[in-house]
This record gives structure tokens, sequence and C-alpha cells, in this order.
């Protein structure tokens, strides 16, 4: 996909897989697996956010992990700045740990409540002993206040802060090594709608400040609408549509992005009520044992019956917009 501008991503997926093993028995033996992430490729330009949504268990944290190699890849490349890190040891990784961060869903259970908020923001620091104690608890402070904390909240434990705010102590720790990319995994679905809007201006404001390369994976639509310079969209574990934002909600091609996208609430009665709302019928196939083909093509109400034989592919159907779906074959 573009391999011509290559040298301007700085993630590129391709082909990624991740299966889980499913043990069954006295034995433990693993007679099938989860296909969590099956077969995904994509790229993310230096300094831009890409969305990642669908379903919930459709594979977008499983991807956003695996991207990171806190799970290890099935199969496929992760590619980080033109180096292929896929294969890489443990300690190999640990240059590209301090490159690579994440913010994690649930501020409750992501930080340890037997430690304080100055040594959760600091422990990266002293894992890659990157500076001593003074020059470490400045930066600690630094990092408080960037996130629009105070510098006397670092000696105060977690179970003290609101949701919002244990977030923003998150967020924190993922700048605490001057990361270059970061995997915003739901960084606002547990949190108050007052102050979702408050945390994802706070990361664009962060993006522009230190030009951070995102992956932001979300269910709120019209949030990653606002945040994401393109979007893509996964369905049991493929991706099915890829597309500049605007483009994407504008212009919908796969059926299950239309059906997503036709959920999003509108303020005005009036366009809720001219708008016309996709229902999906039918079950989520199972990720052990999906069928054959297509999918989605048991809840598509355009399926063909190459659909039941043949996996669709990505095609490029101009301006960067990608799809996998054989209404396009």
């Amino acid at each position: 996909m573009m391999e011509e501008k290559k040298s301007q991503f700085l993630i590129e997926i391709k082909n990624l897989k991740k299966y889980f093993p499913v043990k069954k028995g006295i034995f433990k033996t693993s007679s099938s697996y989860v296909k969590a992430v099956d077969d995904v490729s994509f790229e993310i330009k230096k300094g831009e956010t890409l969305g990642l949504v669908g379903e919930s268990g459709c594979g977008k944290t499983t991807c956003g992990r695996t991207i990171l190699k806190l799970y290890e890849p099935t199969s496929g490349k992760i590619i980080y700045d033109g180096k292929d890190i896929t294969k890489l040891s443990v300690n190999q990784m640990l240059s590209y740990r301090r490159k690579m961060q994440i913010i994690f869903q649930d501020p409750y259970a992501s930080l340890d409540a037997r430690m304080t908020v100055g040594d959760i923001v600091g422990e990266a620091i002293d894992i890659h002993n990157l500076m001593g104690k003074k020059e470490r608890n400045e930066r600690v402070q630094y990092l408080l206040q960037r996130v629009g904390l105070n510098s006397e909240h670092a000696n105060r434990y977690p179970h003290e802060f609101s949701g919002g705010q244990r977030q923003r102590i998150g967020i924190a720790r993922a700048l605490a090594v001057q990361p270059e990319f970061i995997v915003c995994d739901e960084p606002i679905s547990a949190l108050d709608v007052s102050i979702q809007a408050q945390v994802v201006n706070m990361l664009e404001d962060l993006q522009g400040d230190l030009g951070l390369t995102y992956l932001f994976i979300a269910h709120d639509l019209s949030m990653v609408k606002h945040i994401s310079n393109r979007v893509g969209v996964m369905y049991l574990g493929k991706l099915v549509e890829l597309a500049a934002s605007n483009e994407l909600y504008k212009n919908p091609q796969h059926p299950y992005t239309q059906a997503l996208l036709s959920a999003i609430p509108v303020p005005d009665p009036d366009m809720a009520e001219e708008r016309k709302r996709i229902i999906l019928e039918g079950e989520i196939p199972s990720p052990i044992d999906p069928p054959e083909g297509c999918r989605f093509k048991g809840r598509c109400r355009f399926a063909k019956p190459i659909c039941s034989k043949e996996n669709p592919v990505f095609k490029d159907l101009g301006g960067e917009h990608y799809v996998a779906c054989h209404l396009f074959d």
C-alpha cells in the first residue's frame, strides 16, 4: 500500500495476525484459536492520528497492544521508522519502549494503588536510567503541570483522585520518557462526558507541541472524527475500510461502516427523523471459527454468492480511500 512513500511513515503494519490459543481438556491442549487480529495492514504517518473503530471484540485493543509488542504477534511485520521490530528480543526492544507508549482505557485499574503519583509517573524514567533523582523529580512535576495537575499531587496516591485526574496521571506517565508514538486505548470511554472533551483537547495540544503520533482506539465515533486525520474500521479481526476522516464520514462505502455511522446521535431532532438508521441483523460470528469468505456477509444486506467463497481484499477507491468489499470488484 503506497510503497513509494514509505519514508513518511512512522508505523507500518503488514499482514499482522494475533491468535490466542483456546486450551481444552485435561491436558489443556490447544485445539483452536481466537483470531483476534487476522491479516491487518495499515500505516501511520509521522505526526498524524489514526483512529481505529469498531464493535466491542473486533480486535482494536489487541491490535494496538500487538503493535507495541505487549502481545507477541503470531505473524506479520511491525515496522517502526523503517526498522522491522517484529522479531526483536525483550532486551532489543528496550530502546523502542521509550519511543512507544500506551494510555490505558481504565484509569482505575491501570495505576498501582500502592505507589505515589510521583513514583507512577517517574517509574519509566527510573527503568531507563534517564536522569538523576533531582532531574527526575523536576521532570515529574513538569509533566503533572503539563497535563493540568499540580506538582504537589506527586506525593498523593491514586485513590485520592477522580477518574479524569487519574487519566491525566496516565497520560503524564506515557509522556515521561519522551515517546514518539502513543497508543491511546479508549482513553476517554471511562470518563464523564464533560471531561472527555478536555482530555481529547489536551491530547491534541500535546501532539502539536511534542510532535507525537497517535493510534486512537475508541467507540465514540464523533470523538474519533474530531481528533483523527484518518480512520480505520475493524470487524471481527479484519480491517474493512480506511480513509481520511472527513472522507469516511461523508462517504462511507463498506456496509458495516455505513451502519456504524448511522448510529451516531444527531443533536437536531428534525435531522434525526430524516436520517435512516441502518439496523444490523444476525449475530456476530465467533472469532474462534469465523466464516469463510467475508466475515460480515451474515449481517450484510448486499451479500452476494461470492461473499461466501472469497475473502475480499483491500481496494483503493481513489484518494487513499480503501475498502475490503466484493461490491467493488
